[in-house]
């Protein structure tokens, strides 16, 4: 298969898909996919029989995931427009507005649709500012339990999306024990509560029968649904973005230059300045160098058993967060096609992208 291309091994998705289905069980938490993430639909009806639906963050992730998911539809946005707002309402089962002054806004048109609130707790995990939902002037959800009070009977629910990258159960638990001492009287006045996404209970080692207990005592003590957004832990290390080597030089360090770019296919590489991952053997020491013309075109520095050269494959690893709904067309440079490998070991191309596309995205 011509390189480059995205391939979701379904072997690698599935124990997370297991995980997630067991944690359901013994919780009674429901899970939805977090399409901001992941929303490659080739792999969704795998998915869908171990999820429960989708949540989004825009008008095209709610039509996506209505269309293509089966379950339950969550449509959250930071703002609806005025004139997307009939759409989404049309397209899911839950609407979450960010702010009340957006349920206020409206508030007649959504009267007979379940409504939800996004609550911003002030405390989370993330290493970095610019994830930080909590971060200072945050625009994301509602800050103060008085400000909440004038529309909670206007909704059912609330979404709480604190955590980021939270591979600590005990750091979980710390932080939803907070919750419920600032808003645990609003919350028992709730159906359903959503605790959002950013928690690694697929990782190695997690205790995913504590997070379970945990999560079935919030749900009973207050008497609600709850849910949770998985986007990375449903598709961690489940796909490779697969490259080849087209040129090789030395200026100080070995230097590999292959067809694929961070900045137009796994841009989050180059947003948060993170190399990228690979498996490493042996004691060559290379660079491996997008092709596009950004200076800073990096994917990292890597261990070879030899040197690399010209028409050598590499496999880029945990490839699928935040990557393909990221990409763009910077620089022209060919769009990585999507491919998957079922789990008899067989591989099929799904989808491929040419110069229409690119074309076609511009005007």
């Amino acid at each position: 298969m011509q390189t480059p291309y995205y391939l979701i091994d379904k072997s690698r998705l599935l124990p997370n898909l297991e995980k997630i289905a067991h944690l359901r069980e013994q919780s009674g938490a429901k899970a939805l996919l977090a399409l901001k993430c992941f929303a490659t639909w080739s792999v969704f009806d795998m998915m869908s029989e171990y999820m429960d639906g989708t949540t989004s963050s825009s008008l095209f992730e709610v039509k996506l995931g209505r269309e293509k998911f089966p379950g339950e539809t969550h449509a959250y946005s930071v703002a609806w427009a005025p004139d997307e707002i009939d759409e989404v309402l049309a397209s899911s089962d839950k609407v979450i507005f960010n702010t009340a002054q957006q349920l206020q806004r409206f508030e007649e048109k959504s009267r007979d649709h379940t409504r939800g609130l996004r609550v911003n707790p002030g405390v989370s995990t993330s290493g970095f500012d610019l994830a930080d939902p909590a971060r200072p002037f945050s625009r994301l959800g509602e800050h103060a339990p008085e400000d909440i009070e004038p529309v909670a009977e206007l909704i059912s629910g609330f979404m709480f999306h604190n955590n980021c990258e939270n591979a600590s159960f005990e750091r979980f638990d710390e932080m939803l024990g907070q919750i419920e001492a600032r808003f645990g009287a609003l919350i028992r006045r709730m159906n359903w509560i959503s605790l959002g996404g950013g928690i690694h209970f697929t990782g190695a080692d997690y205790p995913l029968d504590k997070l379970a207990e945990r999560l079935k005592r919030f749900a009973g003590e207050n008497e609600v649904q709850v849910y949770l957004e998985p986007g990375e832990a449903a598709i961690t290390k489940s796909t490779t973005l697969e490259v080849t080597v087209l040129d090789t030089l030395y200026n100080g360090k070995n230097l590999a230059i292959v067809d694929s770019s961070i900045e137009a296919h796994m841009l989050d590489l180059l947003i948060y300045r993170e190399s990228a991952k690979m498996q490493e053997s042996g004691d060559q020491d290379w660079m491996i160098c997008g092709k596009s013309c950004l200076a800073g075109d990096i994917f990292g520095e890597f261990r070879f058993p030899k040197a690399l050269q010209a028409g050598d494959r590499l496999s880029i690893q945990d490839a699928a967060g935040y990557t393909m709904v990221k990409k763009n067309w910077f620089n022209g440079v060919q769009m990585p096609s999507i491919a998957i490998r079922e789990l008899d070991g067989t591989e099929r191309l799904v989808r491929s992208f040419g110069y229409e596309d690119f074309a076609a995205a511009l005007s």
